[in-house]
């Protein structure tokens, strides 16, 4: 089921005096249960298609429907909202509160994201991801104490542990090796498809790129070409 549409979504800058066209009407279909990758040159377009498609940056011109509904003619607390509650998000360094174990990382975020998933079970939910990401024997450990792919695994735990339904990641293993980066997106991957959810992925490694169901390669703020 098509998750996104993004119908020519332009985005237009104003530095100075000169006008700057960073996404030249791009169109985009992402569905449930998919990875899509964006890749191209710095100064492509691709980081802010994501924002814009994450709702954090509006459009210029153009639609992005999030199942149907137009993001760019709602007002910042719907947007707010859906962020909250739809969307989940993982960057290139994972972030993590370094006075919060992992399990309580995990409960802030279901406190702060309006969860739907009742408060009794809570506990059990995050027992639930952390054992899908493979983590749940260092529930209670600080984030000084893991390794880089440990704190990513604890990162994507956080983002898909309010249920959303999309997940943004901008750069997830820029920061791992080699190894570590193969198992953290084998690791998104396969969220993906157990959880039905859909990833949007901006990455400059193109080993990463083979964990993804759809690589769409922009130049210029235009898609330049798309492979499935």
């Amino acid at each position: 089921m098509t998750i996104f549409t993004i119908d020519q979504v332009r985005k237009t800058f104003i530095n100075g005096e000169v006008e700057e066209e960073i996404l030249k009407g791009v169109n985009l279909s992402l569905r449930e249960g998919e990875v899509t990758a964006l890749v191209g040159a710095s100064g492509s377009g691709k980081s802010t298609l994501l924002t814009i498609a994450a709702g954090l940056q509006p459009a210029s011109d153009g639609a992005v429907l999030f199942e149907g509904n137009n993001i760019a003619k709602m007002s910042s607390e719907q947007v707010r909202k859906i962020r909250a509650t739809q969307f989940g998000f993982v960057f290139q360094f994972a972030h993590l509160v370094p006075f919060l174990t992992v399990e309580e990382q995990l409960m802030l975020m279901l406190e702060v994201s309006e969860s739907k998933i009742n408060k009794r079970k809570h506990k059990k939910e995050i027992n639930k991801i952390l054992k899908l990401v493979e983590m749940d024997h260092r529930k209670n450990a600080y984030p000084s104490s893991l390794s880089g792919g440990e704190r990513q695994r604890v990162a994507i735990a956080r983002a898909i542990i309010h249920q959303p339904k999309v997940l943004f990641a901008d750069e997830p293993t820029a920061s791992l090796d080699s190894k570590r980066s193969k198992d953290v997106m084998a690791l998104i991957r396969n969220l993906t498809k157990t959880l039905s959810i859909m990833t949007l992925m901006v990455t400059h490694d193109e080993e990463m790129l083979s964990f993804a169901d759809h690589v769409i390669k922009m130049s210029d703020g235009q898609i330049l070409q798309s492979v499935v």
